[in-house]
């Protein structure tokens, strides 16, 4: 019979978790102002609105995101922008356990 060894490593907690948390207008705005990342230099492809929507949703609440929805969409930007593989984010996070409220958010705009 082999023995194997498994080792465990523990990350370290870095920092608290903030529940809760109130994000007051600037806050949320400031999320207008997220550029596209870019990967040895080069921006990757798809919408850069598709970014700035992707992070916004992988930062916010529910609630949140639907306040920098309207932001977004009256800046006159595109909430059906597309990523690199031509999804929208609602196409994008369909998969996610929690991604129903913010894919209502998404087409309700």
């Amino acid at each position: 019979m082999a023995h194997t060894t498994r080792t465990v490593l523990k990350a370290r907690k870095d920092k608290e978790k903030v529940l809760d948390e109130v994000w007051d207008d600037a806050r949320i705005k400031s999320f207008l102002y997220k550029t596209a990342p870019r990967q040895s230099g080069v921006t990757l492809p798809g919408d850069a609105d598709f970014f700035v929507l992707r992070h916004a949703y992988q930062a916010m609440r529910a609630d949140d995101f639907g306040r920098f929805l309207d932001y977004f969409a009256g800046e006159g930007r595109d909430v059906h922008a597309r990523n690199g593989d031509g999804e929208t984010l609602a196409q994008y996070i369909a998969p996610h356990a929690k991604a129903g409220p913010f894919i209502e958010l998404l087409n309700a705009h």
